[in-house]
Order: C-alpha cells, then sequence, then structure tokens
C-alpha cells in the first residue's frame, strides 16, 4: 500500500471532532510538485458546511411540485375540438386514398363483402293460395 492511501484511510477512520493531524506530524513535501498535489487532493466533506445551498433559495413545497407534474386530462378539451370541425370528406376520395395506402399483400387486403341476396318473393299471391285451399280442402 502506497503512503497516500494509507494517509486517507487514516483521514476516513478519525473521529468527526478531531480534525487533521498538527502540521509537525505530517509528510513534508517538498518537492516541485508539492503545491500541485496539494491542490488536486480533495478534502473531506465536514458534517456542518454544505455547499451545496444558493442564497435566497426557496424550500419549495413537495405538494405544490407534486400538484405541478400531475398529469393532466385533456379529455374534455380534445372532445370539443374533435367535435367542432363537423367536415367530412367525400366517400369516393376516402376511398381511393384507402386503396393508396393499401399493400399488395394478401394481409393488406380488405375482406371481400359477399353480395347480399335478396329474399326471393313468391311467385304465388294471398289469393291463389286461398283459391287452392277450397279446391284442395273442398271449403267454400
Amino acid at each position: 500500500m502506497s503512503a497516500s492511501l494509507l494517509r486517507r484511510g487514516l483521514e476516513l477512520l478519525e473521529a468527526p471532532g478531531r480534525g487533521k493531524a498538527p502540521p509537525g506530524l505530517q509528510g513534508g513535501r517538498d518537492g516541485p510538485r508539492a503545491a500541485g498535489a496539494a491542490r488536486r487532493r480533495k478534502r473531506a466533506p465536514e458534517p456542518g458546511s454544505n455547499k451545496a445551498t444558493v442564497k435566497g433559495r426557496v424550500v419549495k413545497s413537495a405538494i405544490e411540485e407534486y400538484h405541478k407534474k400531475k398529469a393532466v386530462n385533456h379529455l374534455r378539451a380534445n372532445l370539443q375540438y374533435m367535435l367542432k370541425g363537423r367536415f367530412v370528406a367525400n366517400k369516393a376520395i376516402t376511398e381511393q386514398v384507402l386503396a393508396q395506402n393499401r399493400g399488395r399483400k394478401s394481409k393488406d387486403q380488405p375482406p371481400k363483402k359477399a353480395a347480399k341476396k335478396k329474399p326471393e318473393g313468391t311467385v304465388f299471391t294471398e289469393e291463389d293460395f286461398r283459391k287452392f285451399e277450397r279446391e284442395y280442402f273442398g271449403r267454400p
């Protein structure tokens, strides 16, 4: 272990109220890089001082922040906007646009609509049925 790592470990383990060791006990650094190394070395944060504070900072209420960031329901405004415009496009034009956007694959094609068969009407009228009934059952 290097001496610097050992010193840092001792700084971390010392009691919070003691502070640093007296200058006579510390190893002297008289080399040309001693001042730069001291600047680079970080001092351990003391419990009483908080450097992250700003002058004139206003403490924000957590409730206000929650209400500010809470999701807003835009359904009513969107419905009014959508219902305001009553323009309906021509059906032929919409079919043409849909046909252009449709692919050539079978999965892209809409299902074929079967032509509705008209119910076949009877050839006989109600009067023909009555006439047949009279003849077959013998009722006058």
